[in-house]
Protein backbone atom coordinates (compact mmCIF):
# COMPACT_ATOMS: atom_id res chain seq x y z
CA UNK A 1 0.00 0.00 0.00
CA UNK A 2 3.08 1.89 -0.16
CA UNK A 3 2.82 2.78 -3.61
CA UNK A 4 -1.01 3.80 -3.57
CA UNK A 5 -0.12 6.38 -0.58
CA UNK A 6 2.75 7.44 -3.32
CA UNK A 7 0.28 7.47 -6.03
CA UNK A 8 -2.52 9.88 -4.53
CA UNK A 9 -0.18 12.41 -3.19
CA UNK A 10 0.39 13.71 -6.83
CA UNK A 11 0.66 17.06 -7.71
CA UNK A 12 -2.86 17.44 -9.31
CA UNK A 13 -5.88 15.41 -8.44
CA UNK A 14 -6.11 11.63 -8.62
CA UNK A 15 -9.03 9.46 -9.96
CA UNK A 16 -9.48 6.11 -8.80
CA UNK A 17 -11.78 3.64 -10.08
CA UNK A 18 -11.84 0.12 -8.27
CA UNK A 19 -13.08 -2.38 -11.11
CA UNK A 20 -13.38 -6.15 -10.85
CA UNK A 21 -13.12 -7.87 -14.85
CA UNK A 22 -16.58 -9.66 -14.16
CA UNK A 23 -18.91 -6.48 -13.07
CA UNK A 24 -21.29 -5.48 -15.70
CA UNK A 25 -21.00 -1.61 -14.24
CA UNK A 26 -17.29 -1.79 -14.29
CA UNK A 27 -17.55 -3.16 -17.60
CA UNK A 28 -19.45 -0.14 -18.80
CA UNK A 29 -17.49 2.59 -17.08
CA UNK A 30 -14.66 1.29 -18.90
CA UNK A 31 -15.19 4.18 -22.00
CA UNK A 32 -16.33 6.82 -19.11
CA UNK A 33 -13.04 6.45 -17.55
CA UNK A 34 -11.36 6.39 -20.95
CA UNK A 35 -13.63 9.80 -21.66
CA UNK A 36 -12.54 11.21 -18.66
CA UNK A 37 -8.76 10.41 -19.03
CA UNK A 38 -9.14 11.97 -22.35
CA UNK A 39 -11.20 15.32 -21.70
CA UNK A 40 -8.74 16.44 -18.57
CA UNK A 41 -5.67 15.26 -19.87
CA UNK A 42 -2.90 16.59 -17.40
CA UNK A 43 -5.61 18.47 -14.91
CA UNK A 44 -6.41 14.78 -13.66
CA UNK A 45 -4.35 11.31 -13.10
CA UNK A 46 -6.87 8.39 -13.76
CA UNK A 47 -5.93 5.21 -12.36
CA UNK A 48 -8.09 1.40 -12.53
CA UNK A 49 -7.50 -0.74 -9.71
CA UNK A 50 -8.48 -4.25 -9.98
CA UNK A 51 -10.10 -5.34 -6.60
CA UNK A 52 -9.20 -9.34 -7.57
CA UNK A 53 -6.19 -8.25 -7.64
CA UNK A 54 -5.63 -5.60 -4.79
CA UNK A 55 -7.32 -7.24 -1.75
CA UNK A 56 -6.25 -5.71 1.11
CA UNK A 57 -6.28 -2.01 -0.82
CA UNK A 58 -9.95 -2.52 -1.31
CA UNK A 59 -10.44 -3.76 2.43
CA UNK A 60 -8.45 -1.29 3.92
CA UNK A 61 -10.48 1.50 1.75
CA UNK A 62 -13.57 -0.60 3.10
CA UNK A 63 -14.54 -0.41 -0.80
CA UNK A 64 -17.71 -3.05 -0.55
CA UNK A 65 -18.87 -2.63 -4.22
CA UNK A 66 -17.71 -2.17 -7.89
CA UNK A 67 -17.17 0.11 -9.50
CA UNK A 68 -16.23 2.31 -6.65
CA UNK A 69 -14.64 6.14 -7.70
CA UNK A 70 -12.21 8.19 -5.33
CA UNK A 71 -11.15 11.20 -5.78
CA UNK A 72 -7.97 12.22 -3.97
CA UNK A 73 -6.27 15.87 -3.68
CA UNK A 74 -3.27 16.18 -1.96
CA UNK A 75 -3.16 12.91 -0.50
CA UNK A 76 -6.99 13.04 0.66
CA UNK A 77 -9.72 11.61 -0.26
CA UNK A 78 -12.10 14.39 -1.14
CA UNK A 79 -14.97 12.75 -3.04
CA UNK A 80 -16.17 9.02 -2.97
CA UNK A 81 -19.11 7.39 -5.25
CA UNK A 82 -20.35 3.66 -5.60
CA UNK A 83 -22.02 2.92 -9.18
CA UNK A 84 -21.76 4.11 -12.39
CA UNK A 85 -21.70 7.41 -13.73
CA UNK A 86 -21.43 9.20 -17.07
CA UNK A 87 -18.27 11.31 -18.21
CA UNK A 88 -19.95 14.65 -18.23
CA UNK A 89 -21.01 14.21 -14.34
CA UNK A 90 -17.80 12.63 -13.34
CA UNK A 91 -15.58 15.73 -15.11
CA UNK A 92 -18.01 18.06 -13.32
CA UNK A 93 -17.04 16.50 -10.74
CA UNK A 94 -13.46 16.52 -10.80
CA UNK A 95 -13.57 20.15 -12.06
CA UNK A 96 -15.32 21.41 -8.95
CA UNK A 97 -13.49 19.98 -6.48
Amino acid sequence: MAKFGDLIKADVPVLICFFATWNEGSISMNPVIHDVAAAMGDELRVVKIDVEKNQELMEALRVKQVPTLMLYKNGAMIWRQTGVMDANSLIGVAKTL
